[in-house]
């Protein structure tokens, strides 16, 4: 008997752990920016100016976390892929293969109709783990086919 595949969701290592890092960063960065900037009454900063800088700091921030925030969820339905932009569910029927071919940046899925849908999750930063990350993928998607 075989021992079933892992349906844990699928999360990128080092892209999730520098975008959370960076975020840290530049939201301090530019906290302490605004505070440390000396004002001068001619010309020089103001509060307005102060607030804007810890605004771009959040916006930053912000923008680093959705790129952390990149998983592809399995279920017994299909597989949900939250990607930089967008979230998308789709049913392990739809899908024909997974490809991640060298050089590719994330694997992607092939579905029936011949669209594709990236899958951000598995990146090809994160070395030799990307690769088993893929192969599990594609493990998940023949197994819900022998389910039906």
């Amino acid at each position: 008997m075989t021992q079933p595949v892992s349906a844990e969701p699928f999360r990128s290592r080092r892209g999730r752990l520098m975008a959370i890092v960076m975020a840290v960063v530049s939201l301090v960065l530019f906290v302490v920016l605004a505070l440390l900037v000396a004002g001068v009454a001619e010309g020089g900063w103001v509060v307005a100016d102060r607030v804007m800088m810890v605004v771009i700091g959040v916006v930053l921030a912000g923008a680093l976390w959705q790129w952390a925030s990149i998983s592809a969820v399995p279920d017994e339905s299909g597989i949900t892929v939250r990607n930089l932009v967008g979230r998308r569910h789709v049913a392990w029927d739809e899908i024909r293969d997974v490809t991640f071919d060298e050089g590719d940046p994330w694997a992607t899925l092939h579905l029936r109709d011949t669209e594709t849908v990236a899958v951000m999750a598995i990146q090809r930063a994160d070395g030799e783990s990307s690769r088993g990350e893929a192969q599990r993928l594609a493990e998940l998607i023949a197994a819900s086919r022998h389910r039906a």
